[in-house]
């Protein structure tokens, strides 16, 4: 790399241990400038252990009570071990933190980024169910702090930079989040009956965590992304297209008012979006493989098979009522995927669930944090009572 100089930052990353937490530490730690002030797990304190060997940060956050207290006395009396859900939030709100990268799974991340927002610090957002629950309390916060949220998904990172230079959504036709169609691209309705979780972890182009590689499988994750595009870019939904595009190479693209079209596009690797957040505005030098035309030769774009996909209907549906209804969503999801990993329900169960959650609530119009937070409970509790 030829420029390694970046202005000085302070980095909590929240979920330092899964897949966009060790892929920011990788790629980050290139460059000098940057300071890992935080870092947290949820349990895996093993990894997390190595990682304060390495980047030296002043405390660390554990969900789990036990692996906490255990890591507690691993570690330098010097490096404060918190614990529990609000670990999170005191790490997000730390005042010598200038940017957090929210990279945990789940709704857990909605509380630790509106506190960071508060404390007025920008967010680097990997986590889609922050928005998808509460896009509408989390964009007035960060409008009132002034706080910047720069998106990390690899779709939302290329509209957000197709965006720059342009005089905002008034100049917007319509957006492209593009979907690799994930390990059941070209399937048949009555073949989806009979797959077992070994395939649907299988994803052709991406390594992500369990819960995120399934949410590709049903394209749920491509449906809240769908509604973290709502709430990011301020566009509605009849604006925000889905295109399958199994090689992964554009990333996403814009369409202009006056029909030009510009697309985001490099070899599908996490490290790129990661590092956008954290340079922007700014571009650096970056030992990332390079885009080869020549040996892609044809780059294709499908419509999505909603009948195929119904998850991704779903996420449209939940958008369009609003409210509370993205929480159900998001929280019926979420439980649903935990139950197919467990074997108790099948790979098509998972739209099923959801769309009887959904059926089964009556959304609040512009929810509170704590109804928010009400609803999800309420949402996985009743999911897991009746399952199916």
């Amino acid at each position: 790399m030829t420029e390694r100089s970046i202005i000085l930052k302070k980095i909590a990353i929240l979920g330092s241990t899964g897949s966009i937490g060790t892929q920011a530490l990788d790629i980050l730690s290139h460059y000098e400038g940057y300071d890992f002030v935080a870092l947290s797990t949820n349990e895996n304190i093993d990894l997390l252990e190595k990682q304060v060997k390495l980047y030296q940060p002043s405390k660390v956050g554990v969900i789990n009570l036990k692996k906490a207290a255990e890591l507690s006395k691993r570690l330098p009396q010097n490096i404060k071990v918190l614990s529990g859900e609000e670990a999170l939030v005191e790490l997000a709100s730390l005042p010598e933190v200038d940017i957090v990268l929210v990279a945990v799974v789940g709704i857990s991340g909605l509380k630790a980024t509106l506190a960071a927002l508060e404390s007025g610090k920008d967010i680097a957002l990997a986590n889609k169910e922050t928005l998808v629950a509460g896009g509408r309390l989390v964009m007035e916060t960060a409008r009132k702090s002034g706080a910047e949220i720069l998106p990390v998904d690899s779709e939302h990172s290329a509209i957000f930079q197709c965006l720059q230079g342009s005089k905002g959504k008034k100049e917007v036709d319509k957006i492209y989040l593009t979907a690799s169609g994930g390990p059941f691209r070209g399937y048949k309705l009555d073949m989806l009956k009979n797959v077992k979780v070994a395939d649907a972890l299988r994803h052709p182009r991406w390594n992500m965590g369990k819960k995120v590689t399934i949410d590709s499988a049903t394209m749920m994750n491509k449906g809240l992304e769908v509604i973290e595009a709502k709430w990011l870019f301020e566009l509605s939904l009849d604006k925000i297209k889905v295109l399958v595009h199994p090689q992964s190479i554009i990333h996403s693209m814009v369409e202009f008012i006056d029909g030009s079209i510009l697309a985001q596009i490099a070899e599908p690797d996490m490290r790129l979006p990661i590092l956008y957040a954290f340079t922007w505005p700014r571009r650096v030098c970056a030992d990332i493989k390079r885009v080869n035309f020549q040996s892609i030769g044809t780059l294709t774009f499908e419509e999505p098979d909603f009948e195929l996909f119904p998850s991704l209907k779903l996420a449209y549906e939940a958008m369009q009522v609003g409210g509370t209804m993205p929480v159900v969503l998001n929280a019926a999801n979420e439980v649903a995927v935990e139950l197919l990993l467990a074997s108790t329900i099948n790979f098509t169960d998972i739209p099923r669930v959801v769309e009887h959650a959904m059926e089964q609530h009556k959304p609040i119009t512009n929810p509170t944090l704590d109804d928010i937070l009400m609803v999800d409970q309420d949402t996985r509790n009743r999911v897991k009572r009746s399952g199916i």
